[in-house]
């Protein structure tokens, strides 16, 4: 099916979701419907944001949500951490940030659905050609830091071909930037 009327049937569900529904993704022939995060989750979101946010250049600004889409690709996603520049940031549309404009994107692995951000989103975000990913996943404590999106030896399309693990109280290097995450937490076992 193709894109637009993938995204004319996305706005139609979404008109229709119950609370505490906070979007939509697509990706392919799927659509994805998000609910609101948790509180652990968003905490995490807010520690790492403030720091890209201190870290970056003048002219870039780390911000929580927004969505991030390729018409060409047939994806739009929505990333829980976006860094941009801030010139595009401030531009008056409505429309979602375009891949190019996109220096790095994070995801806060949810309790639930994590295929998402070490499947589909470890496809996605290089094939946009979104050159960092930071993959926080509280469920272990652990990150990852990839970098480098290209072609694979086996041809199986773009990949992030450098990947950096770390677990939480290190300092994650990703691109120009070092993230503490000593005040990160695992999700409460409850």
């Amino acid at each position: 099916m193709e894109y637009e009327r993938m995204r004319e049937y996305a706005e139609e569900l979404a008109r229709h979701a119950p609370d505490p529904f906070r979007g939509y993704e697509i990706s392919g022939d799927e659509i994805v419907m998000m609910m609101s995060p948790s509180r652990p989750h968003e905490y995490i979101a807010l520690r790492v944001r403030q720091q890209l946010d201190r870290r970056s250049p003048a002219e870039l600004v780390a911000h929580t949500g927004g969505e991030v889409e390729d018409p060409s690709l047939g994806r739009l996603r929505r990333p829980d951490l976006i860094v941009v520049p801030e010139a595009v940031f401030a531009e008056n549309t409505m429309a979602p940030f375009h891949p190019r404009d996109v220096a790095l994107v994070g995801e806060i692995v949810s309790p639930s659905n994590h295929s998402t951000d070490y499947v589909e989103k470890m496809h996605d975000y290089p094939a946009m050609g979104i050159p960092l990913y930071l993959l926080i996943d509280p469920r272990k404590g652990t990150i990852a830091a990839l970098s480098d999106p290209g072609p694979t030896p086996e041809g199986d399309g773009p990949r992030y071909r450098t990947r950096s693990d770390y677990a939480f109280g290190d300092t994650v290097a990703i691109g120009d930037w070092l993230i503490e995450t000593g005040d990160l937490h695992t999700y409460p076992s409850d």
